[in-house]
């Protein structure tokens, strides 16, 4: 059939399926060469790949890009060409570094900021040789980023007296130091300096970046063409923005990092690494630790997070594969083959710091390593190739470069959780097993891990507490806030099947203001989503990569890599019943007034009684009502609403140093993960004065006998936090309660139709 014969929705079938016009997030990879060798090559192949998943970032009509950029070792011979040619006193072997910022255009401006950089390095002791304009052509920009384009320009700095030759390591810290030095002081004068941006500022490492598409960007920076501009690194990454706009900051890659995917953990990573900034401290920073924070830019997107997080682990002393370790692991609790040196090594930093979770394809560099690596799930794809000089070339997609296939010896892909790095200094393309092995054997982690965490496991049971008559149990149940629904609809599934009830999609409950019903003060509450592209995760992928495990007890410095840096117990899933509770509560605190193991990590305490507490790690917060008229007061009216990961404004005790504990409810009022959520952000819980088991369905606000403590004990095999503990207890047994008796109040709460119900 000729073409004009074809039907129309042939025509439309076919551009539907054209994978030409398919976009897939962001694209990223990395060019390198083993060798460390430097050449314009690599900044050429770089190039060729970031233009070739230029279809993975998004343009508007006027071609303004999401962003696009490359991150290179700085080119020695340009800048001693550009030297020579104004004049700087830059020798041949003299170590200098770069400093790559985006400036306001406005001439006060520009030399306010300028001045402020200035200011910075020098009393730093860093010696400004001279600034550089870099050439652009902004011609080749859409208008909308053309109307924003900042000032672009480049700081040369010559070595401190004591350093810089000799040690890299030191040099790159005082330049870190003093970038945040400069941020600190840019945004006390903001807006007025807006877009001020640092891209870059290191002796090994150059960003060139623009808000752009990846075809554009050779065009757009005439030095990445130049025969000069040689690397033996080289990072490129193309922009598709999806949780934030476009920006000439937001393009990537950023200082160490680029990333394809999105980090569905961010505002909880966020907070934790801000609830932890009084307690950092490392020698290599001493009383300037101060100047480091805050940590995180709050203005940036995931990945600025992330490459913030990655930055100052590896600027505090560890490499930058051993930093991404511990801020993305692989699933290792259900990896059965797994060498114990590296399960430790993922136990034992686990107790420092949060993994920073969701789909993601790495690539990463700190001017001698380069690497790509992947997330638990492997949500996002990295292909690599190996060509017999020893060029690699790994990224989003296979084809991203024009290679002699008869000059390939390897070609493979990245599973999940793997990675892949390249070692200029030592000449080595090294393999997930290889790199990953290196660094858990550099340290003891698995003795540090074994003798640091207390596993929690059910001893004795604790004695039982006095039986409650109906009427009193009701009257307790009304003043906690219990509903019809909440024993109907919540507690009854979970005591039968000991999981969570299957709901259907979708939600018809009336706003909290609607509602014929005066719901909960927590339905006026919502929670963020993480607004995700993931593909739907099988329940197999699931149970070997999801796991329920937290650890209780008190976080050492997140910067420490010694074992008192590990305190903690092992409490297995979220909520626990009598047994494991009481365990938790006395071998805690027993091992806090022992002092712990002679020579070993500090351990956690529970501290218990009328007075506060002032630096319990483990912090039990347990609150009962004896009154039986009483009513309690949600704990999200006594918090202010604020999140319970979100640390307090000003000096309080959830901020002082040494206020890095769990905490621990006991048997609490709550029915619901959002109610245990804006609870306080507690890590283990207790359910107390649920339903009795009943005899049958006959009475409202009856359930059936349930699979008590054992029910109590199996996590939810849906991949959240949202089991709740069903104690057999004395005071929840025998029938459920009379009409007579306080039930009528339970009943007035029950919902006479589907559209009052509140989830």
């Amino acid at each position: 059939m000729a073409d004009g014969h074809r039907p129309r929705w042939a025509h439309s079938r076919a551009r539907d399926l054209d994978p030409w016009r398919e976009h897939d997030a962001c694209g990223v990879g990395f060019v390198a060469r083993a060798s460390g060798e430097r050449s314009a090559d690599v900044t050429r192949l770089a190039l060729q790949a970031l233009a070739r998943v230029a279809h993975r970032g998004a343009a508007a009509t006027d071609r303004s890009g999401d962003g696009a950029g490359l991150l290179t070792q700085i080119p020695l011979s340009l800048f001693h060409r550009e030297a020579a040619s104004r004049g700087l006193a830059l020798e041949r072997g003299q170590p200098f570094a770069v400093g790559a910022f985006f400036l306001p255009r406005s001439d006060d401006a520009l030399c306010h900021a300028t001045r402020i950089i200035e200011d910075v390095l020098r009393g730093d002791g860093i010696t400004v040789l001279g600034w550089r304009d870099v050439p652009v052509d902004p011609d080749v920009l859409g208008a909308g980023a053309r109307a924003t384009l900042p000032a672009i320009r480049q700081v040369v700095l010559a070595a401190p007296a004591d350093g810089g030759r000799r040690d890299e390591a030191a040099w790159e810290r005082a330049l870190y130091l003093a970038r945040r030095t400069i941020e600190r002081r840019v945004a006390e004068v903001e807006p007025s300096l807006e877009p001020f941006f640092a891209c870059s500022l290191s002796c090994r490492t150059l960003v060139y970046k623009a808000l752009l598409t990846g075809t554009q960007l050779a065009g757009f920076y005439p030095d990445l063409v130049s025969p000069d501009f040689e690397t033996a690194i080289a990072i490129f990454h193309q922009r598709y923005s999806t949780n934030t706009t476009s920006s000439w900051p937001l393009a990537q890659p950023f200082r160490m990092l680029a990333h394809n995917g999105e980090i569905n953990t961010l505002w909880g990573n966020r907070n934790a690494m801000r609830a932890r900034e009084p307690a950092l401290t490392a020698p290599v920073w001493g009383e300037g630790v101060e100047r480091l924070k805050p940590v995180i830019w709050s203005e940036g997107s995931d990945s600025a997070s992330l490459d913030n997080a990655l930055e100052l682990l590896v600027r505090s002393g560890r490499d930058p594969v051993h930093a991404l370790m511990m801020l993305v692991p692989e699933a290792h609790e259900g990896a059965v083959e797994m060498d114990p040196a590296l399960r430790g090594f993922y136990e034992f930093h686990e107790c420092l710091v949060e993994p920073w979770d969701g789909p993601a394809a790495l690539a990463f560099s700190d001017g001698v390593l380069v690497g790509s690596a992947l997330d638990r799930n492997g949500l996002r794809p990295c292909r690599y190739k190996v060509t017999r000089d020893g060029l690699v070339v790994a990224g989003s997609e296979v084809g991203l470069v024009d290679l002699d296939p008869a000059e390939i010896v390897e070609s493979g892909r990245l599973g999940p959780g793997e990675l892949l790095v390249v070692d200029t200094r030592r000449k080595a393309i090294l393999h997930n097993d290889d790199a990953k092995r290196a660094v858990a054997r550099q340290r003891p982690y698995d003795r540090w891990a074994a003798r640091g965490i207390l596993p929690l496991r059910p001893t004795a049971r604790l004695p039982d507490t006095p039986s409650l008559d109906e009427a009193e149990r009701v009257a307790r149940q009304i003043a906690f806030g219990w509903s019809f629904e909440d024993l109907r609809y919540v507690l009854e599934p979970m005591s039968s099947a000991g999981q969570d009830a299957v709901w259907s999609m979708g939600d018809d409950t009336p706003i909290p203001p609607l509602a014929r019903v005066p719901p909960s003060l927590y339905v006026y509450l919502r929670q963020r989503f993480a607004q995700v592209t993931n593909p739907p995760i099988d329940p197999l992928r699931e149970t070997l990569v999801m796991s329920l495990r937290m650890h209780l007890g008190r976080r050492a410095s997140l910067l420490a890599d010694r074992p008192g840096g590990l305190r903690g117990g092992d409490g297995g899933a979220p909520h626990r019943g009598r047994r494991a509770g009481g365990h938790a509560r006395g071998h805690l605190a027993g091992r806090e007034r022992s002092g712990g193991a002679p020579g070993g990590p500090g351990r956690t305490v529970s501290r218990r009684g009328p007075r506060r507490p002032s630096g319990g790690a483990h912090r039990n917060l347990e609150r009962r009502s004896g009154e039986p008229r009483s009513r309690t007061v949600a704990d999200a009216a006594r918090r202010g609403g604020r999140p319970p990961a979100s640390p307090p404004e000003g000096p309080s005790h959830a901020t002082r140093p040494g206020r890095r504990g769990r905490r621990c409810l006991g048997r609490t009022p709550f029915r619901r993960p959002h109610r245990l959520r804006r609870r306080g952000g507690a890590s283990v819980a207790r359910a107390r004065l649920g339903p009795p088991p009943g005899r049958g369905r006959g009475c409202p606000g009856e359930i059936p006998g349930g699979r008590g403590e054992g029910a109590a004990q199996n996590p939810v095999q849906d991949g959240h936090f949202h089991a709740l503990v069903l104690l057999r207890r004395t005071d929840l047994r025998g029938a459920g309660p009379r009409r007579g008796s306080g039930g009528s109040v339970l009943h007035g709460n029950r919902f006479h139709d589907r559209r009052d119900r509140i989830r």
